[in-house]
């Protein structure tokens, strides 16, 4: 027999066998599914008895709508059991953020109570910088014054805008009351306030004054001050100025040096053990002119310091007391 016969004869019982298969298949599933529709074509009673056993409730329902029933409570409880834990978040949401609020509440509660104690500082801010302002002679007007306590009458944001115009204008007078303070310690450094012994305070053993003179035992007025203290102690100057005359004066002063300053102030340094500075040299406040010293007609190691004013002696004192706690 021929190989083309042999090929023939294997293709139709491939064929065959597989039509069977095929055929097999589909009797398994047109089973199946008659199966399920048989299944689902079946009636159920549903019986209800009560306790008392006289109403029995029955009623008969298709597997099919039993499932779709079971299947739409089955939703049902999904949906509510979602919407539970939605709304548990959402309460708890609110409940942090209902917090949050009160927090903030309290804080905006407090801030109040700062801003109304800022409140009351400002005007006893106020109140003492108008006093300080009237003695120094930069008070506004009262009708100015007047016009911004007006305006200070109110709530909360109109006081704190009343309150920074106050901070404002104040800043402008601290200018003032600053170049006031810098042209008064000018005006300090040009006058003679310092103590003329560098840090050191010295013992006063004579005052300005009628006093007896220590050697004649007769009334005289002692034009100055006498500060005792060891032998060698610097002497400075009390102000700015210019010295106008060096000199040594053995029957008196001894070595002395005499300084001009401004306003027409002189100031005379005696018994001088060492000069450091010469005639017409310009010294500073605090600066070094000489060491203090035991020469001309004294007692013992001292200082004899005046102050005039033209020619007119003056109790240094007046002026070393108003700063004498300056040091350099």
């Amino acid at each position: 027999m021929s190989p083309v016969h042999h090929y023939k004869r294997a293709e139709k019982r491939f064929v065959a066998r597989l039509l069977r298969f095929l055929s097999a298949i589909g009797d398994f599933f047109a089973r199946l599914f008659g199966a399920i529709a048989g299944f689902f074509r079946q009636q159920v009673t549903v019986m209800l008895v009560p306790h008392s056993e006289r109403n029995i409730f029955e009623f008969r329902i298709s597997a099919f709508a039993m499932l779709v029933v079971i299947f739409l409570l089955v939703c049902m409880v999904l949906n509510f059991i979602l919407y539970s834990t939605r709304f548990t978040g959402v309460s708890d949401l609110l409940t942090d953020k209902t917090q949050v609020l009160e927090q903030r509440d309290a804080d905006l509660e407090e801030i109040r109570d700062q801003i109304s104690d800022l409140l009351n500082t400002s005007r006893v801010f106020e109140e003492s910088l108008h006093s300080t302002l009237d003695n120094l002679g930069l008070e506004k007007s009262n009708a100015e014054r007047q016009e911004r306590t007006m305006g200070a009458v109110g709530d909360d944001v109109a006081e704190l805008a009343v309150m920074k115009a106050l901070l404002q204008d104040s800043l402008e007078y601290f200018d003032q009351i600053a170049k006031m303070l810098q042209a008064q310690q000018s005006l300090i450094v040009e006058l003679p306030t310092i103590w003329p012994l560098k840090d050191v305070r010295g013992y006063v053993t004579s005052y300005f004054g009628p006093t007896t003179h220590p050697f004649t035992k007769h009334w005289y007025l002692h034009k100055g001050i006498d500060i005792a203290y060891s032998r060698g102690t610097k002497v400075v100057s009390t102000a700015d100025g210019k010295v106008i005359e060096k000199a040594f004066d053995a029957n008196g002063y001894g070595n002395y040096i005499v300084i001009k300053h401004k306003y027409g102030f002189y100031t005379r340094y005696a018994h001088l053990d060492k000069v450091y500075v010469k005639e017409g040299q310009n010294v500073e406040q605090g600066e070094v002119i000489g060491l203090l010293g035991n020469t001309g007609l004294s007692t013992g190691p001292h200082l004899h310091y005046e102050v005039r004013i033209g020619s007119q002696v003056v109790d240094p004192q007046r002026y070393l007391d108003f700063n004498s706690n300056k040091k350099f």
